[in-house]
């Protein structure tokens, strides 16, 4: 009888097994990374001949977190290599998070919950890995390395130098694809700047000093204190400046975003935002900010989601860009989609063509069309990453 409970018991476990490790983990990137899809009409041939001209770049992709294959077409989520390709996407930034709380959202989160710790769970991340956001940080970085090793339209960038050999052999090939690697948060340094130079080795070339929770490097905009850069946070300024590594602003304090700029000597990026200009909430940044900014040398990323732009139309993104570039001048203004970052989008990494049209169709000139898209990051990067 015993035995009988047992084998029961076993199978019961096993099928609990088999769903949460083979169903779980598609069905929250099928519901958590949602394709708005109400683009349906394709802009016309030549928009897209000119869109295929122009080298698109963008800031802030989260897909290493999922377990799709990204050299693969998949049907869930917002992109991966293929998608990327038919949007004519020449340069990405490949971010890593490594811990969300629950119940997140844009005013007032604590660090005491782990959404990314289940997430792991369901993927079946190493022990290491599940027990360590430093951990988790190497294993993405690591995911990346083997991308750009197993597909040869993949390109690892770490360096101006690497950027400069992709750019050379992209036009001859446009489908090649440019990774760079940056970081959702300082939480993964676990307290502790020596583990800057880990990252660093694994690729990493931008940090962001928070996520959703204030971290032991400065407060969150969303966090409990929202205060400024603490003493480890000035110290981390100056270790990230010495390597040639950029400081992201996204998701930081409005003191936080003060006292970088007030000590930083070299241009910060904010990588996905919303400007309260065209939408007024706590996750997006104030004119104040935009300008302050800009007058260093920074780039804002404007995201894709609701929450950045107030609406669910790619015209809700082209106002955002166009209201930024007028405010400081478009050679500040990128893209800066959040694509696959557990957000809804009106595009996904195949319709990027939709939004060349609805900023042309806004009076965007074509020459600040090609900077918005993606020349400003590009110069940005040729700029500021390590030599080699």
């Amino acid at each position: 009888m015993l035995k009988k409970f047992l084998m029961i018991v076993l199978v019961i476990v096993g099928l609990c097994a088999v769903v949460f490790f083979g169903f779980v983990p598609e069905f929250l990137d099928d519901r958590m990374n949602r394709h708005i899809a109400n683009e349906r009409v394709l802009p016309t041939p030549d928009v897209q001949a000119m869109h295929q001209q122009l080298f698109v770049s963008d800031l802030h992709n989260d897909a290493l977190l999922w377990g799709r294959d990204l050299r693969k077409r998949n049907a869930i989520g917002l992109t991966d290599i293929p998608r990327l390709q038919d949007g004519n996407m020449a340069l990405q930034g490949f971010s890593v998070v490594t811990k969300t709380p629950f119940g997140l959202n844009i005013e007032r989160n604590d660090d005491k919950s782990d959404m990314i710790f289940w997430g792991g769970m369901a993927q079946a991340w190493p022990v290491a890995a599940l027990g360590s956001l430093l951990q988790r940080a190497l294993m993405m970085a690591e995911k990346l390395e083997t991308l750009s090793r197993h597909d040869p339209a993949v390109y690892f960038v770490k360096s101006r130098a690497d950027l400069s050999e992709f750019i050379a052999q992209r036009q001859r090939n446009p489908k090649l694809v440019a990774g760079w690697l940056t970081l959702e948060g300082a939480q993964a340094l676990e307290g502790n700047l020596d583990n800057l130079e880990k990252l660093y080795a694994a690729g990493y070339r931008m940090i962001a000093p928070t996520h959703f929770f204030d971290t032991a490097i400065s407060g969150s905009a969303h966090g409990i204190n929202k205060g400024g850069l603490t003493e480890l946070g000035r110290k981390w300024v100056a270790e990230m400046e010495a390597r040639f590594m950029i400081i992201d602003l996204a998701h930081a304090s409005h003191a936080t975003i003060d006292d970088v700029l007030a000590m930083a000597r070299r241009p910060v990026i904010v990588s996905h935002t919303g400007v309260k200009g065209t939408c007024a909430n706590n996750r997006n940044l104030s004119d104040e900010h935009i300008k302050a900014i800009a007058s260093g040398g920074g780039i804002i990323g404007i995201g894709f989601w609701p929450t950045a732009v107030c609406g669910e139309s790619v015209s809700d993104i082209a106002r955002a860009i166009i209201y930024t570039a007028e405010l400081v001048g478009a050679e500040h203004v990128a893209l800066g989609s959040d694509f696959d970052g557990a957000v809804a989008s009106p595009v996904d990494g195949s319709q990027l063509s939709h939004l060349t049209e609805a900023l042309l169709n806004a009076g965007m000139s074509q020459a600040d069309l090609a900077r918005v898209m993606g020349e400003n990051l590009k110069q940005f990067l040729l700029d500021q990453l390590p030599h080699g």
